[in-house]
């Protein structure tokens, strides 16, 4: 087996824990923290932990210069605020920092994909 495939197995494998885990929050909160064993009262941290990790992608996205990477982590930050956004909608409580932060996030995926276009074409 060649590195890239192994690096390949590795992201299937780590695809199927985290879909098992999302999948597990958006059926049942509940069930979700008691397979991740995750406590309410630490969620603070935890997020302050997840806000780190997306801002060290973002300077590795940086550095690599590479738009389609660009373009996936906008997508991805776009999804977060949007899903973000409408779970404090439905609760009736402020959503426009979540929202908006979708917003942006889709305009700049937006020019993400026109510099890959751009970039193709030359």
């Amino acid at each position: 087996m060649t590195l890239a495939v192994l690096t390949m197995v590795c992201g299937v494998i780590t695809l199927g824990i985290l879909a098992v885990m999302a999948t597990a929050f958006w059926a049942s909160p509940e069930r979700g923290l008691q397979l991740t064993t995750h406590r309410v009262d630490l969620l603070p941290r935890v997020m302050a932990g997840r806000y780190t990790a997306f801002a060290l992608l973002a300077i590795f996205a940086l550095v690599q210069g590479d738009a389609a990477l660009f373009a996936a982590f906008f997508a991805i930050c776009a999804f977060m605020g949007f899903a973000d956004g409408l779970i404090y909608a439905r609760a009736g409580l402020p959503h426009m920092k979540h929202t908006l932060s979708g917003v942006l996030s889709v305009i700049a995926f937006g020019v993400a994909m026109a510099n890959l276009l751009v970039e193709k074409g030359s």
